[in-house]
């Protein structure tokens, strides 16, 4: 029959191995995971309340942690390496509202090579070791050309187009939903709060779309045009993966991103990385003091 019906089987073989081999590498995934968590047990922290990412050039200073700096590496059971401006370094704070914030400078981003799951392998992991919350910045390139490099802008919602999702394959059912949800994946009372803070501490702060792609190279001019007409006012290569997982997983999410730059033929200017951290290291002091004030906020764990 599989003669007749002009179906190779050496095909149809090597499409039953693949199906193996992917949920293999599931398997493999939650191996991996209860090896990161006995990693952060051995290196004697309390559990997290909220995980925060940092992005490019966005490093901020909290304080003195309570434990702490470690490389990241030491946490993740397969090689990782850093993009300039990411340092992979992990810490923990307790704020004053008694909540304990693990944070982590620089993330993974899959246009290094990393498959989906391992982009989000940070995150995943903070959520077994008991965050709940989940609050990002990134450095994004401004869509909507009203936005000038320095703005801050509060993710309402996003559109990914990375051609990738952390929940392909058969993930392990306590993880969460097989279709989760994804109307609040930007937690509507977090951002709430962000808002409440910024007017407080009179920081500019708008809201709008962040369109994610694949990377790394910049976008060209129609393309941007392309993600405006989709509805995005800030693009970049990160955040939404690590958003999908986590919402998949229970986790309320916030993020800001840094208008690091106008985005391609906005201005007619050519774009460049060092851009990006410039514009992260000029806005660090805003960035830090409404991080301050929303993580210190007793709201923030949920």
């Amino acid at each position: 029959m599989v003669a007749e019906a002009g179906l190779d089987p050496r095909l149809l073989a090597s499409a039953a191995m693949s199906e193996k081999a992917r949920q293999g590498s599931m398997a493999d995934e939650a191996g991996r995971l209860e090896e990161g968590l006995r990693r952060y047990e051995r290196l004697g922290w309390p559990r997290p309340d909220v995980v925060l990412v940092s992005g490019s050039g966005l490093a901020v200073d909290l304080g003195k942690p309570e434990h702490g700096p470690v490389e990241l590496q030491e946490l993740i059971p397969f090689g990782i390496h850093a993009v300039v401006g990411h340092p992979l370094q992990v810490e923990l704070f307790t704020t004053a509202a008694g909540h304990r914030v693990l944070y982590q400078r620089g993330r993974l981003h899959s246009y290094q090579g990393y498959s989906a799951a391992e982009t989000v392998f940070p995150v995943r992991l903070a959520r077994l070791l008991g965050a709940r919350t989940l609050v990002m910045t990134n450095a994004a390139g401004g869509v909507d050309p009203r936005l000038a490099p320095g703005d801050l802008v509060l993710i309402e919602d996003h559109v990914n187009l990375t051609g990738l999702n952390p929940l392909r394959g058969q993930l392990p059912e306590a993880w969460g939903p097989r279709f989760p949800d994804m109307v609040t994946a930007y937690d509507p009372e977090l951002r709430a709060l962000a808002r409440q803070m910024a007017e407080a501490l009179d920081i500019p702060l708008t809201t709008g779309v962040y369109a994610g792609v694949a990377g790394p190279s910049y976008e060209t001019p129609a393309e941007v045009r392309m993600l405006r007409t989709l509805g995005g006012h800030v693009t970049g290569m990160s955040t939404v993966l690590e958003i999908i997982a986590a919402r998949h997983m229970g986790m309320r999410c916030l993020t800001l991103s840094l208008v690091s730059n106008a985005a391609a033929g906005v201005t007619g200017e050519p774009l460049d990385h060092e851009e990006v951290l410039a514009a992260g290291a000029a806005a660090a002091a805003n960035v830090q003091r409404l991080l301050a004030a929303v993580l210190a906020d007793p709201r923030i764990a949920g």
